[in-house]
């Protein structure tokens, strides 16, 4: 008798009111997206599992945890959706653990992290130009992604470039471990002389890149780079999985999984 079930796949975050509003709105959106399916979490940090559970009582899966859980109990597929923005080296990491499991289920199946084809990255320009509909011509928007060496991280530069060609030159992508860096990203918004910075984090989960990196009091935050510039700077606390948009196209993700 044929079993699915569902695994949300998350890098995790030890900020339970993000938790609640990223992570687990996207885990809720899926289970009703596959009513009848056994839906399952599983972070990729480790030590943000050790974190909650220390600190909180908290006990989250393993992606290999998870995965024996549902041999266990005679789940026969798996969709397994995460919630990767790109396709780097948490999602790469996933990807291994899956196909060691690929003999103990009948299939598995996964759905593309976020930013995956150019029809994504429309998505997501659609979404953030609809969250921030008001933005006057003094004011700039800069979005904080994660960054990686991975490849993968061709995503944020590509994207930055899509929101000039489709004509939002107020809009900028920048980085905290990639390219775009927050070095050129002043230099390039230095050249158009706004008056007003508004930042925001191009990540699932607002959680600590988001509150101290970004948002922080210290002197390297980009909050206070960009104020030591003569900005006026506030800062939007609110993760892409606080968006219904980006939800749904997480969930088209899950329904268009791929066998591996």
């Amino acid at each position: 008798m044929q079993k699915t079930g569902i695994l949300a796949v998350s890098f995790g975050t030890s900020y339970r009111d993000a938790l609640t509003k990223n992570i687990e709105a996207i885990e809720t959106d899926l289970g009703n997206a596959f009513p009848g399916c056994e839906l399952r979490r599983a972070f990729t940090s480790g030590m943000i599992i050790r974190k909650l559970k220390n600190r909180d009582g908290l006990s989250v899966y393993t992606v290999e945890e998870a995965l024996e859980s549902f041999a266990r109990d005679g789940i026969t597929d798996l969709i397994v959706q995460p919630t990767h923005i790109i396709n780097g080296i948490e999602n790469d990491n996933m990807l291994a653990v899956l196909s060691s499991f690929r003999d103990r289920f009948h299939s598995i199946r996964v759905g593309a992290p976020l930013l995956s084809s150019t029809e994504d990255y429309h998505a997501l320009i659609d979404s953030i130009t609809e969250e921030f509909p008001d933005l006057k011509s003094d004011e700039f928007l800069v979005f904080m992604g994660h960054g990686t060496e991975h490849h993968a991280n061709a995503v944020y530069p590509a994207l930055d470039y899509m929101l000039k060609a489709a004509g939002y030159k107020n809009i900028y992508i920048g980085t905290v471990e990639g390219y775009p860096d927050l070095t050129l990203v002043k230099e390039l918004v230095r050249k158009e002389a706004p008056k007003k910075i508004l930042l925001a984090p191009l990540m699932v989960v607002a959680g600590d890149h988001a509150s101290n990196d970004m948002a922080g009091d210290e002197e390297d935050s980009w909050k206070s780079e960009f104020e030591r510039e003569g900005y006026q700077v506030s800062c939007v606390l609110k993760g892409l999985g606080e968006y219904a948009s980006i939800r749904k196209l997480f969930i088209e993700h899950a329904k268009a999984a791929s066998v591996i």
